[in-house]
């Protein structure tokens, strides 16, 4: 029970810091509504993105861990009290008063359940939720840890503060403190959750070996991590010059391309695709970006990547059919992201409608720290008021 009653503190500790990490993605994604970001795959640039959409996936993640911990919750809030070793005892305690007292919402009914078997599983499922968190904020700072092999980052830490530090042997250099410690704190916590694990693994139920208690439950330590991560959060420079400049040095745009001749003039998409494959192979090798790649030599490698195809299928334009004014906006990065028109993607009007989700998902999860611990409040307020009655 004590262990039980421990760990719904501790729960209680992390929900909050949860919550303090969405209100943070959420202020950020506020601020960032136009900065428009490179997003990765295979950390290479892939495509074009607004950064508050990225962020506003995020909290979208931080929500969903939120109500793991919720659904936890009410499987982890019902009393063993009473229920003894594993099957009872013969004086007829009233268990169902004793859960009301402790501020449970019921009791862990079969006794040998209570006693042996929920309180061996706990610790497996508290590491799921933590291990999915720790995933998370690690998934991030990596991306931002990504930037700091580039000269001029688009975002990174303010320096000085404890959030940087200068390197003891290179003087140029201002490494990221906190983002490495929150990292590494990140990664002690997943090697604390598989230790529960196979605590837990080839014992009879009931054993001390795997049993919940607060001494090593694994929640203060994600509470650590998320208490870092909100830092991080809160001391970040954001430069969208700087990351609009690194979109327009590279094709991000390409995709985008081979989408517009696609739907605009029904051109295959393996045949847009080797066309806009064909621009970056010549790009590349002649160091032309994509602001200055021109219309004339867009029309040119055209007429070369699709000749024999267009030979097979007559549908397939010969000459190149985007206008000048259609090839420049398909390699601007600013008109991809607000061209998007899918539920959910990251134009003005969806971002928008995703960040007031993400704020009623907030609110929705304060609102519940706020009920239960009220709830814990008063039932610890009538157990002491009962006690001090009878002590009268």
């Amino acid at each position: 029970t004590v262990g039980i009653m421990e760990q719904r503190e501790h729960l209680m500790a992390m929900a909050k810091e949860l919550d303090n990490v969405q209100r943070s993605l959420i202020k950020l994604a506020e601020e960032n509504k136009d900065t428009i970001i490179p997003n990765y795959t295979n950390g290479v640039a892939a495509q074009p993105n607004s950064l508050a959409h990225h962020l506003i996936a995020y909290a979208n993640a931080y929500n969903r861990d939120m109500q793991r911990v919720r659904e936890y919750y009410a499987r982890l809030n019902r009393s063993p009290m009473g229920s003894m070793v594993l099957n009872g005892t013969g004086w007829p305690l009233d268990r169902d008063r004793m859960a009301d007292y402790l501020g449970f919402d019921s009791i862990a009914y079969n006794t040998y359940d209570a006693g042996q078997i929920f309180p061996q599983e706990a610790p497996i499922e508290t590491g799921g939720i933590t291990n999915a968190i720790a995933i998370h904020t690690t998934s991030f700072i990596e991306e931002i840890m990504q930037q700091y092999a580039q000269p001029r980052p688009w975002i990174l830490l303010k320096e000085g503060g404890g959030n940087t530090y200068v390197s003891s042997a290179m003087p140029q250099k201002r490494n990221p403190g906190i983002l490495n410690s929150c990292r590494t704190d990140a990664s002690t916590l997943l090697g604390m959750s598989v230790e529960a694990a196979f605590r837990s693994h080839n014992i009879p139920t009931g054993m001390a070996d795997g049993r919940l208690s607060g001494r090593m439950d694994i929640v203060p330590q994600a509470t650590k991590v998320l208490s870092e991560f909100d830092r991080i959060l809160n001391n970040l420079v954001i430069h969208p010059d700087r990351s609009l400049e690194e979109l327009n040095l590279d094709w991000t745009c390409s995709q985008e391309i081979a989408d517009q001749l696609m739907k605009k003039y029904g051109i295959p998409f393996r045949v847009g695709h080797h066309f806009a494959s064909d621009v970056v192979t010549y790009a590349r090798a002649n160091n032309i970006t994509p602001a200055d790649f021109s219309y004339e030599d867009a029309k040119t490698i055209y007429a070369k990547s699709v000749a024999d195809v267009a030979k097979e299928d007559p549908s397939i334009p010969k000459a190149f059919p985007m206008t000048a004014e259609e090839w420049k906006n398909a390699k601007d990065p600013v008109a991809i992201v607000h061209n998007r028109a899918v539920k959910g993607g990251p134009q003005p009007s969806e971002l928008n409608k995703m960040i007031e989700m993400a704020k009623k998902d907030l609110a929705n999860n304060e609102a519940w720290v706020a009920s239960t611990e009220n709830q814990l409040s008063q039932s610890e307020k009538k157990l002491n008021n009962d006690f001090d009655q009878m002590l009268k």
